[in-house]
Parts: structure tokens; sequence; C-alpha cells
């Protein structure tokens, strides 16, 4: 369960008393089967898996929830194909074309047919709350899918003011110095990874991969103007990802430096395994956090 991608928002100190009781709350909305006539649903599952009573897992300052969701397969080509036959029929039966609002029943009466009959495609998405840092961690790169995990909380919880996090310094300048040259921040070393934009037209663009980001080819596109949007780096020799402008952090991977300890024990349970990897894992990035929050200036949220 090692996260891939992680998309930040901080959260207040005030919170910490709720997230204690986040267990209790989390029952406010669990997961229920979609409806007959709906087209998706949302709610919170046990991280320890199918059939496990419990919505949450907490180790040291780290609170892991994970986010169930059951969305009806309706591909477009079968809603399309439906309307076109009912649309047919009525012109035939009318002697004209439907206009606008009619159309728009006629497709409604389309997906009340087959809404009942799709099958729905269940989704887990998992994110930790750390109440000493602030944070709220979630495995995903998409800011869509983060906002529904935001909302889903607020709703179980009755209140969850977090916002996504901003940075006073600008993430572009200070990958785009570490590429002409710049020294690198303690712990931290250039991968081999980088998309760099024209930011007067960032649709002029060059993606590298698996490249020397040192060479010379990177240098002259710098002394072209472009600028780092994305950038490949390693921490401390346990963590390589690639940070973006928007402070989204992609391509997580925690190397053998970090991972080392979990081969040496053999757990006896998959609850086991769970909290040893969790474990880890906020670790790890408890350290990498607080590391961008002092190089970029990151938001913390108001007490």
């Amino acid at each position: 369960m090692f996260f891939k991608n992680l998309t930040l928002f901080r959260f207040p100190s005030s919170l910490n008393k709720s997230i204690a009781d986040i267990e209790s709350q989390l029952g406010n909305k669990p997961l229920k089967p979609v409806g007959p006539l709906e087209l998706s649903s949302r709610g919170f599952v046990s991280p320890f898996g199918r059939g496990e009573e419990a919505l949450s897992h907490s180790v040291n300052h780290a609170t892991l929830v994970t986010l169930g969701g059951e969305d009806k397969l309706l591909p477009s080509a079968v809603v399309n194909e439906q309307l076109a036959l009912k649309l047919e029929a009525a012109t035939e039966q009318q002697g004209r074309r439907p206009g606008g609002a009619e159309r728009k029943r006629i497709k409604e009466e389309v997906l009340t047919d087959l809404l009942p009959r799709a099958l729905a495609r269940p989704s887990r998405m998992n994110a930790y709350l750390d109440s000493e840092g602030g944070w709220l961690v979630i495995d995903t790169s998409s800011r869509k899918s983060a906002e529904t995990m935001v909302t889903t909380l607020r709703e179980a919880m009755g209140s969850f003011p977090a916002l996504p996090v901003s940075a006073e310094a600008s993430p572009r300048a200070l990958m785009t110095g570490w590429l002409a040259g710049e020294p690198m921040p303690e712990g931290f070393a250039l991968g081999d990874e980088c998309e760099l934009r024209d930011p007067a037209d960032t649709q002029m663009l060059v993606r590298c991969q698996r490249h020397d980001l040192h060479g010379e080819e990177i240098q002259e596109h710098l002394k072209a103007g472009k600028q780092a949007f994305k950038l490949a780096l390693t921490f401390e020799d346990r963590l390589s990802f690639v940070l973006g402008e928007d402070l989204v952090i992609r391509k997580l991977k925690f190397l053998e430096a970090a991972t080392e300890s979990l081969e040496e024990d053999n757990r006896e349970s998959l609850a086991a395994e769970l909290d040893a990897v969790f474990a880890l894992m906020s670790g790890e990035l408890a350290r990498l956090l607080k590391r961008l929050e002092d190089l970029l200036s990151l938001s913390r949220a108001e007490a």
C-alpha cells in the first residue's frame, strides 16, 4: 500500500481532537452500494480490506483512511445508440425532429432505463492525516479525486477546514536553478527526468526521461528561456519522486535503503504487514514533507 502520488492539503491543529475520534466519525459516511438510478457512490471502507470493520488505522501521529467508490459503467456509445433509436422513433411519430428540451427529456429516459442494468466498478483511494505536521496526504495526482476525498471527510466529520498546500517560494524557480547548477539542498539530488516549458508559451515543452540532467542539452534549453515545471529528485537515497510546480508529487518510490527493514521480518498477518508498511511510509514522508516545507515555505493552516 505504498503511496505512488501525493496531493497535499493542510489542516489546523484544532482538528486534532476530531482526528483522535475519527473512527466513529467515518461511520457517518460508510460506502453504500450504488443505487439503481445513481451513477456513483462514495464512502469510507476499511484500510484492511473487504470484510474488516475498522475504518481507520493509526500509527504514532498518522491516521490512515480509505475512501471507497462504486461507479456505474455506462459507455457513451451505448447511450448514444439508444438515444439515436428513440429520437428516430420520436421523429417518425411526430413528423418532425424533437427540439432541445424534448431531446434532453428523452436522454434522461434512456439513462433511467440503462442505469439499473449497468455494472458498478469499485475503486479505492488511500489517504492519511498527520496530526503533528497538519498534513492530509492523498494517494492521487488528480486534483478532482483529492477534492472528493476532502469533501467526503467533511461530510463525515461535520467540519474539515483543509486547504490545498501553497508555497511562498516559487517551485519552478527553485527547480530551474537546481538544473542550472545551483547547489542542491542537503539530502536532495537530481534524478533523470524533467519537463521544461517556455513560460511565455507553455505549449512549447520538452520532456526528458532517463536523461542526464547535468548535460549540455538541458543547459541549452535553459539558456533559451525554458523553465522546469517538473523535476525528478531523490531524497537521502531513500525516496525518489517527480516534483511538479503545482506541488503534486508523482512517481513516488521507496528505495531499498528505506524498505530493507521490511524484508527482515516475517509477519503473520496482512494487518501486521499493513501496520509495518504504513509506519515506515508515514515516517519517511514526514521527513520529506518537513524538508519541502522549509525549502519552499509551504503554507500552514491557521490553528
